[in-house]
C-alpha cells in the first residue's frame, strides 16, 4: 500500500508553480516510484493499493485545485496499472477517503467546518474507516476487484 499526501489549500491563482510542484511531487511521484520499487517484490496474486482522495471526484470547496488534480491523476494510475499487471493476478485499487482526523486534515483544523458540512453523515470520521477498506481490499475476498477507485467518503460525494 502506498500513501503520500500533502495540501496548499488556497485558491489556484495563489499557488505558486514551487509550491504545484511540492504537491504533485509528493502526491503523484512519489506514488509512482513506491509503486515502481514495490512492483519488483510484489508476486503473482498480489495487491498494490493507493491511497487517493474523494476529492478526485468531485470538489465541494474551494483552494483545492493543487491537491485534487494530483490526486486525480493518482487514480487513473491505479486504473491504467491494473491493465497492465492483470495477466499477473495483481490487482491495483484507489481508496479515497473523504475528509477524517489525521495530521493533514485534523478534526479541529481550519477546515473540518466547511468539510463536515459537504457529507451526508453529520460526523468527521477516522483513519480507522479508511483502514477497514483497505484490510477488505488486501484480502482474498476482493481478488476480483481491480482497477478501481474505492470511495469511503461519508456521503460526501453522494
Amino acid at each position: 500500500m502506498n500513501d503520500a499526501g500533502t495540501a496548499i489549500p488556497k485558491t489556484f491563482e495563489e499557488t505558486t508553480l514551487e509550491e504545484m510542484d511540492h504537491v504533485i511531487d509528493i502526491n503523484v511521484r512519489g506514488v509512482l516510484v513506491a509503486t515502481e520499487a514495490a512492483l519488483k517484490h510484489v508476486n503473482d496474486g498480489g495487491r498494490i493499493i493507493m491511497i487517493g482522495s474523494a476529492v478526485s471526484e468531485r470538489v465541494l470547496t474551494a483552494g483545492l485545485v493543487s491537491y485534487s488534480t494530483p490526486k486525480g491523476a493518482v487514480k487513473t494510475f491505479a486504473q491504467a496499472l491494473s491493465r497492465e499487471v492483470g495477466s499477473r493476478g495483481i490487482t491495483v485499487n484507489n481508496l479515497q477517503p473523504g475528509p477524517i482526523d489525521a495530521d493533514l486534515n485534523p478534526a479541529a483544523g481550519d477546515w473540518a467546518v466547511p468539510q463536515k458540512a459537504t457529507r451526508a453523515l453529520d460526523c468527521y470520521r477516522h483513519v480507522d474507516d479508511a483502514a477497514a477498506l483497505a484490510a477488505f481490499v488486501a484480502g482474498s475476498e476482493s481478488s476480483y476487484i481491480t482497477g478501481a477507485n474505492l470511495t469511503v467518503d461519508g456521503g460526501m460525494n453522494a
